[in-house]
């Protein structure tokens, strides 16, 4: 027990550290490139803090684990939108910039589909994983020839040379790779001390634990003032995961797609990547009880997985009291925060009359 104690704080300490580190050294490469915070969240960030879920879903379809690989993105990528997202939000509201309303957040919810319509027959071949991997590289090209020379970070900053930039995000993300396994050995380990079992451990620590960098980067970033980065990690990080992640897995093998995948974890991860519509689009931020708002939906979701996994005598209640009240109360506080913060309409077009002639 004092050896997984000990996992979880070094865990913890080797995230907090590596995720200062990572978002000093990616600050620094982004002025270096005339690059927006924004795209180096969407971009270096996005694709570093997503390292362990390309690790474990490429090893686990190698391994003919398919269902894991699935598994893994779809529950990143619901951890990243409710917890990540809520919780940097908590931490410091968030600035949305236009630019990822228009361009990045239709291509997260368009990406989010994805998976859904390629595996309706049941599997994810080597052929549809080429073409998501495609996908992936026609938004990166798309993506840095359309804001380079955005904004920058602080215009008064003066960036790192280039082996110490290089080396803070190297270190950064071996600190969250290896501080994110520590964290979910330790904690699984305690789990099993106190009787939980093996399959809710898998459903809520695995999944969440190789999404702990994105949770750690977005959060110092956030605390850091650099809120671009906080939202770009997340929404990158989406695109990342299905694009690469599953790409990549199935171009090793081909992926099984289950039932219980397109009937469920899949339209979840869908709804839950559109919950952001309405978010991005209030007033250019996320507040602090919009955030408050995402991690509650996220202790939702677990709630339903352990009584969904235990077979609890709760969970048609649970399920009844999500869609009857929770549910339409999401759609009309969204209605309403949408309403409140829609463009005003245009001021009436006033008669114009010509100016009296002057007399002489």
């Amino acid at each position: 027990m004092w050896i997984s104690l000990f996992y979880v704080v070094g865990g913890f300490v080797l995230l907090t550290v590596g995720a200062e580190r990572l978002v000093l050294g990616a600050a620094s490469l982004g002025r270096r490139f005339g690059l927006s915070s924004i795209v180096i969240g969407l971009t270096v960030l996005a694709t570093g803090t997503s390292a362990p879920e390309v690790a474990v879903s490429v090893q686990a379809s190698w391994t003919g684990q398919g269902e894991v690989a699935l598994g893994n993105v779809i529950g990143s990528n619901i951890f990243n939108v409710l917890m990540v997202l809520g919780a940097s939000a908590i931490a410091g509201a968030l600035i949305v910039r236009r630019q990822l309303v228009r361009l990045d957040l239709p291509v997260m919810l368009g990406v989010a589909i994805l998976p859904l319509v390629l595996g309706w027959d049941g599997i994810l071949d080597r052929v549809e994983g080429v073409f998501l991997l495609i996908l992936l590289v026609s938004y990166l090209v798309i993506l840095l020839r359309s804001t380079r020379g955005g904004e920058d970070l602080d215009p008064h900053a003066t960036p790192l040379s280039w082996p110490r930039s290089l080396a803070w995000i190297a270190l950064g993300l071996a600190a969250l790779v290896v501080g994110s396994n520590l964290l979910v050995e330790g904690a699984a380990a305690i789990a099993r001390g106190f009787g939980i079992s093996e399959l809710v451990i898998g459903l809520t620590l695995v999944a969440a634990g190789t999404s702990l960098p994105e949770l750690a980067t977005s959060l110092v970033a956030a605390r850091r003032g650099e809120r671009d980065l906080a939202v770009g990690n997340v929404v990158g990080s989406n695109i990342f995961n299905v694009l690469a992640v599953l790409g990549s897995a199935a171009v090793v093998r081909d992926l099984p797609i289950g039932r219980g995948a397109l009937t469920f974890d899949l339209p979840v991860m869908i709804a839950v990547t559109f919950v952001c519509v309405p978010i991005f689009w209030t007033g250019g931020r996320i507040a602090r009880t919009e955030g408050v708002v995402l991690v509650g939906y996220y202790l939702l979701y677990l709630t339903w997985l352990a009584l969904n996994a235990t077979s609890h005598h709760l969970q048609d209640e649970f399920r009844f009291a999500v869609v009857a009240f929770v549910l339409p109360l999401t759609v009309i506080g969204s209605s309403f925060a949408w309403w409140a913060h829609r463009p005003p309409d245009p001021p009436p077009a006033e008669e114009e009359h010509p100016p009296p002639e002057r007399t002489p």
